[in-house]
This record gives C-alpha cells, sequence and structure tokens, in this order.
C-alpha cells in the first residue's frame, strides 16, 4: 500500500517527552476519507498513553483523538462527506462490524475490540495508529463524523471525547425533562455533563470537595452546587438524583455519592479505571435498587447524535488554545487541574 509522509508530535519512551517526528499515513483507498488537521483537543488518555501509565503503550506512540478538521481528499466510494468539508475523528477508527455491539451502533463495545485512534492495531499499514498530533489523518468514512457549521470548530474537537463520554450515559440513562443529575468533578468531562445534562432540560448539580467552583459551575449551567465534604449538606440531598455522573479519573470513595442517588438510581464511572477504595457498600444499592454502573465514549451514530445537538443548542468545549510545541508544558498543567476545561491544539503551529 502506498503511503504519504507526515509531520507529527509524538514520543519514543514513557520517561521522554513528545518531539516533532515523521509518521506514514496510508493513501487513500476507496472508503477512505483524508483530513487535513486544524484542531486536536487534548485529553488525559493522550498523556496516559504517551507515558505508559496503563501498561499496554508501542512506541513511537502519536497521541490525539479529538480531532477536528478539513476533508481533502476522498475515495471513488465516497458518500458522506466531500473536498472542502469539515469532519471529525473521536476515539475510535475500525472496529470488526460483524458483532453483535457493532451491529447495534456500539462500536465502541465492539467484541472483537475496536481499532482505536492512537495506539490501535493498524489493519492496513500493520504496527499501531497514530493519533490526532499531526498534519493530516486517513480514516474510514464510516469513522468520520460531520461538523455542524455553525459550531466554533476548536472548540468542538473536545466534544469527540469528553463530550462524548458523557453523553452516551446521559441518552442511555435517558435523561431529559425533570431527571435530576448530579456531576462529579468540573474538569473536562465534568463540564461537558453540565453543559449537556441541562441541554437535555435536567435539573444539575456539581458534586465539589470545596467551594471554589461554585461560581464557574453556575455560569456553566448548574443548577446547585453540593460541597461533598460537608455532611449536611450531603444528607440534605439523600435519595435526589437519577443520575450522577462520576468523572474524576483517580480511586476515590463512592459510597458517599450513592447515598445521594433516587430508588433505581444509577452512578455511573466514566473516568476512573481501576479498583474501588474502600470497597463499595451494598446496603443502600440494595435497599433502593441502585446501581453502580461504567461508561466508555460511544459508537459513531451517538456521536454524529451529539455534534448535531450541540450544532442545534450551540454547545462547545471551553478551552484554552495552545500551539503544538507546547504539548508537554500542556501535559504538567493537566496533572495540576490547571486548564479551563481543555486544552486544544492548534495544528497549524505544527508548520512553524
Amino acid at each position: 500500500m502506498e503511503t504519504k509522509n507526515v509531520k507529527a508530535f509524538g514520543t519514543d519512551a514513557p520517561d521522554a517527552s513528545l518531539k516533532q517526528m515523521n509518521i506514514e499515513r496510508r493513501s487513500v483507498t476507496p472508503k477512505d476519507i483524508e483530513i487535513e488537521i486544524l484542531y486536536c483537543g487534548v485529553c488525559h488518555s493522550d498523556l496516559h498513553t504517551a507515558r505508559n501509565d496503563w501498561g499496554f503503550t508501542v512506541y513511537p506512540a502519536v497521541p490525539g483523538h479529538e480531532i477536528v478538521g478539513k476533508v481533502t481528499q476522498v475515495g471513488s466510494g465516497v458518500t458522506k462527506l466531500k473536498v472542502g468539508d469539515f469532519a471529525a475523528v473521536g476515539c475510535l477508527v475500525d472496529s470488526c462490524r460483524t458483532c453483535d455491539s457493532c451491529k447495534q451502533d456500539l462500536e465502541q463495545y465492539c467484541l472483537n475490540g475496536f481499532t482505536g485512534t492512537y495506539n490501535g492495531e493498524d489493519k492496513h499499514l500493520g504496527g499501531m495508529t497514530f493519533g490526532g498530533y499531526s498534519e493530516k489523518v486517513v480514516v474510514d468514512e464510516h469513522f468520520v463524523l460531520k461538523v455542524p457549521s455553525n459550531l466554533d470548530l476548536a472548540a468542538t474537537a473536545p466534544l469527540l471525547c469528553a463530550g462524548i463520554t458523557t453523553w452516551s450515559p446521559l441518552r442511555h440513562w435517558k435523561v431529559g425533562k425533570g431527571s435530576k443529575v448530579a456531576v462529579v468533578g468540573l474538569g473536562g468531562l465534568g463540564h461537558m455533563a453540565i453543559k449537556l445534562a441541562k441541554g437535555l432540560g435536567a435539573e444539575v448539580t456539581l458534586f465539589s470537595r470545596t467551594p471554589d467552583k461554585t461560581k464557574d459551575a453556575l455560569d456553566l449551567g448548574a443548577d446547585a452546587v453540593v460541597i461533598s465534604t460537608d455532611d449536611n449538606q450531603m444528607n440534605s440531598v439523600k435519595g435526589t438524583f437519577d443520575l450522577i455522573i462520576d468523572t474524576v479519573p483517580y480511586v476515590h470513595d463512592v459510597n458517599p455519592y450513592v447515598g445521594t442517588l433516587s430508588v433505581n438510581g444509577t452512578l455511573v464511572l466514566v473516568g476512573y479505571l481501576g479498583g474501588l477504595e474502600p470497597f463499595l457498600h451494598t446496603v443502600p444499592m440494595i435497599l433502593g435498587r441502585k446501581a453502580v454502573a461504567g461508561s466508555v465514549i460511544g459508537g459513531i451514530a451517538e456521536t454524529q447524535e451529539l455534534l448535531d445537538f450541540c450544532g442545534q443548542h450551540n454547545i462547545v468545549s471551553e478551552i484554552e488554545m495552545i500551539k503544538m510545541q507546547d504539548i508537554n508544558e500542556a501535559y504538567e498543567r493537566m496533572l495540576k487541574s490547571d486548564v479551563r476545561y481543555r486544552f486544544v491544539i492548534d495544528m497549524a503551529s505544527l508548520k512553524e
């Protein structure tokens, strides 16, 4: 298969800084779309992969799965988009498309394993896939999304991960007018959860450990803020919420939040991978038919639904734009939660 050499930013080792490198992209096949990447959001998963925090990174690694750009070439069989259109790519670039999950538009749960936008098995060139910290990407049209024309392109990029990660549970648990939703953690995912739940008509509360984020949460659309370290405030919302979206990316005690679920309520974990500590107490779950669940990103149809919804309601992420050359500093700031609320790379800087 013919390939093209393109500029990218990646890393060769877990303890190495990201730097400019060259990677190979496949030439367009009949069902492929080539996209010039204009903006790429920066996700915690990018950092975890670059530093091999999860233990399965294959180097060299080029992160980035919140991609927005312009179509520069299409294959002969492509019908979804044309040259010049704005397009987006999220966390998936392939799946088996034949298993029960894929047939239900749940490619993120592909029973044979989906192909991640980066650090996934490249079925075309061999080796591993390279992500959006690069000039261009070539993706099968099924996994390419249309961007509503009214949305700010840079601020749209985080919708491809932070947005869909919170949208999917909101839709699965049928949040709408009259729903009572709480969000744990006000970061890249948390601020999107507030905006999207509010857009769906829910009454939205933020759980925060300190009052510092109160003004920000209310400005984003939250109806209330509950300080989770204040026993009186926590007691005041016992049995209240239909759905809690927990976006905290590190180990923490979820038991206090379970007590605030209504009968049949669900707490869904979208930010943390690993064991729960301390142990999950089952008594309040059993006595209220409450659930603790997990969710990850969304399928292609659901992601397009999200983008269309955001277009209709003019919802985008709150971002801080950076140059590609500033990515290592951005990672350090992200570890300190020093961003409101998502870094987005202006990929034009890669040409400097």
